[in-house]
C-alpha cells in the first residue's frame, strides 16, 4: 500500500513540476529558431567547407560535435581556444602533426598527408561551434 501512495505522491510530484501556462516556453523557442538567437552559422562558408572535409575524413571516428568519444567534443575545443589569435595555426599543427596531454593521456593520431590549408579550413570549422 505504500509503494502504491509512494507512486501516486511521485506522479503528483512530477506532473505539478511539468505544468504552467505554456506561455513562457513557446517564446522561447521561437525566439531560439531564429538565426541570430542560435548563433546558427551554417551559412559561413568556412562552416561549409569545414564541415565538407571532416565528413569525409575520418575525424568523426574520435570527435562528436557535441559530445565527448576518444577525443574531445568540437564544442568543447571552440570554447577553449576561443579568441586565441594562434587557434588555427596551433590547431592546425596538432591534426597533422597529432599530439597529447591538452585532453587527457590519449593521444591525436597525426594526419600526416591533409594539407595545411585543409587542416585550417577544419579547425575554422570547429572554432565556429563556440557556444552552440
Amino acid at each position: 500500500m505504500k509503494k502504491y501512495l509512494a507512486g501516486i505522491a511521485l506522479l503528483g510530484l512530477l506532473a505539478a513540476c511539468g505544468g504552467g501556462t505554456g506561455t513562457e516556453n513557446k517564446s522561447d523557442t521561437s525566439s531560439a529558431s531564429t538565426p541570430a538567437a542560435s548563433g546558427d552559422v551554417s551559412d559561413n562558408p568556412d562552416y561549409k567547407a569545414g564541415l565538407k572535409m571532416i565528413a569525409a575524413s575520418d575525424c568523426l571516428t574520435c570527435h562528436e560535435v557535441d559530445a565527448k568519444k576518444i577525443g574531445p567534443a568540437y564544442h568543447d575545443v571552440a570554447n577553449k581556444y576561443a579568441g586565441s589569435d594562434t587557434a588555427v595555426d596551433y590547431l592546425a599543427h596538432k591534426i597533422i602533426h597529432g599530439g597529447s596531454g591538452v585532453w587527457g593521456t590519449v593521444p591525436m593520431t597525426p594526419h600526416p598527408n591533409l594539407s595545411l590549408d585543409s587542416a585550417k579550413q577544419m579547425v575554422k570549422y570547429v572554432l565556429l561551434l563556440k557556444n552552440q
